[in-house]
């Protein structure tokens, strides 16, 4: 039976373009083109943009612990069937899936903290 590879495909190319942009991001110094453009508000032309990239690296976190859950989760129960003394690895690889989600909220606070 052959796999789809395209949407696993497609979902790896725009976590790499919004993993690019949280990056940019990150990077610009507190004195860039945002504080340039508006002196007197401060960062308040870069709010809305933080938010939505916070958002995207939080949902894009999210929905790639979830595909991993479900990938490792599946094999998991397959190799507990077969042999019941894996639990204590079983739980570390699926945790090791659910950490995706995590590092994606510690970005997100890392994006909204920096616009302020």
């Amino acid at each position: 039976m052959k796999m789809n590879l395209k949407i696993p495909a497609l979902m790896l190319a725009a976590a790499a373009a919004v993993a690019a942009g949280v990056t940019v991001l990150l990077l610009l110094p507190a004195g860039s083109a945002f504080a340039q453009a508006a002196p007197a508000a401060g960062n308040a032309a870069a709010a809305p943009w933080a938010m939505m990239a916070a958002a995207i690296a939080a949902g894009l976190a999210a929905i790639a612990a979830g595909y991993a859950v479900a990938a490792v989760g599946s094999a998991a129960v397959g190799a507990l069937a077969e042999k019941p003394e894996l639990l204590g690895r079983v739980l570390i690889l699926v945790g090791l899936a659910e950490g995706i989600a995590i590092y994606g909220l510690i970005v997100a606070v890392l994006i909204l903290n920096r616009a302020g």
